[in-house]
């Protein structure tokens, strides 16, 4: 027996491709085990505001290919308060939902957390949906790879008029916190300096590293992650500006164009195995976790260590990133 009867799915905080295969694995494995579905428009805010909706099997066809999400998503300040989830339950428990599967980052299962604590018979799934991959429990997240394809698609496109005209280029990449997509990216494009959050790199290490390429290199491309300690890609360009005079020097901000577009192979399989496995495992009567991808396997993690373990930037690749770039 289905120790869930009905399940609603949202995604809530940053779009990421590869949401929306996760959202039709989730509705079409429910429905395969005839559990009902419900999905919530505009995350934690539909909740309170009652924007739910009836799901089967065809409310998620030909979506696979579909960045963004079709349940849409918001920030909701409201849901943070008692009076918040509160009507976010009761709209939900009218509906006859006893379980949540939750898509996005660590704002998202900060909330989720929270509102389970509050209200323990409403069984929570996470399923880790960001293009920052920066979530202990996962070795990837939820379009992170496409995000880097795009980040690598537009590199390599700037590496051919930074070469054409003997350009510095400063390009600067999405990651507050962490600089998975800048680290990944730098590599398989070449970069000849990667600035991370996780790293300290000083200014006057940066200069010299640019004065000596020039001596080897026609052009440059440096990449700024958006968290770098020496501020974003037009503070960094400008300190190397004022020193470097030989150099034509560039910036550009590549933004929101990285959380767009058709999910990666990888990501729809990504996202199909997560929302698979997410109602698989509310089935089997667990609560407060995480879906991941460990070494190839979907594993459950805690969602409270999911949020206070510390995730880590590889430190092979982070070696690599120096020798390689000489």
């Amino acid at each position: 027996m289905s120790k869930v009867s009905k399940i609603a799915v949202l995604t809530s905080g940053g779009d990421a491709p590869g949401m929306n295969p996760c959202i039709r694995a989730v509705v079409r494995t429910a429905m395969y085990n005839n559990v009902k579905m419900v999905g919530v428009r505009q995350g934690y805010k539909g909740l309170i505001e009652d924007d739910i909706y009836d799901m089967d099997s065809r409310s998620v066809s030909n979506i696979l290919n579909l960045g963004g999400t079709i349940l849409k998503t918001a920030r909701c300040a409201e849901f943070r308060t008692p009076e918040g989830m509160e009507t976010a339950y009761n709209n939900l428990k009218k509906r006859g939902v006893d379980a949540l599967v939750v898509i996005g980052g660590d704002g998202t299962f900060t909330g989720a957390l929270r509102f389970s604590k509050q209200y323990p018979d409403m069984a929570i799934m996470g399923v880790p949906g960001t293009i920052d991959n920066d979530l202990f429990g996962s070795d990837f997240t939820l379009g992170f790879d496409t995000a880097t394809n795009t980040v690598v698609d537009a590199l390599d496109k700037i590496r051919d008029t930074a070469d054409a005209h003997d350009r510095l280029f400063f390009i600067e990449v999405m990651g507050r916190d962490a600089g998975c997509i800048a680290l990944r990216a730098g590599i398989s494009c070449g970069a000849e300096a990667i600035m991370l959050p996780e790293k300290d790199t000083a200014i006057a290490d940066l200069i010299a590293s640019v004065k000596s390429n020039q001596a080897k290199k026609s052009s440059s491309i440096v990449i700024v992650a958006e968290g770098d300690k020496n501020g974003g890609a037009y503070d960094v360009a400008q300190k190397v500006k004022a020193e470097v005079k030989s150099y034509d020097v560039k910036v550009t901000i590549l933004g929101h164009l990285q959380r767009g577009g058709s999910p990666s192979a990888f990501d729809r399989v990504l996202g199909s195995r997560l929302g698979f496995s997410a109602v698989n495992a509310l089935i089997q009567g667990e609560t407060q976790k995480m879906v991941g991808l460990r070494g190839n396997k979907i594993e459950l993690t805690k969602i409270e260590q999911a949020l206070t373990h510390q995730f880590k930037l590889e430190d092979d690749l982070m070696l690599m990133s120096d020798i390689l770039s000489i």
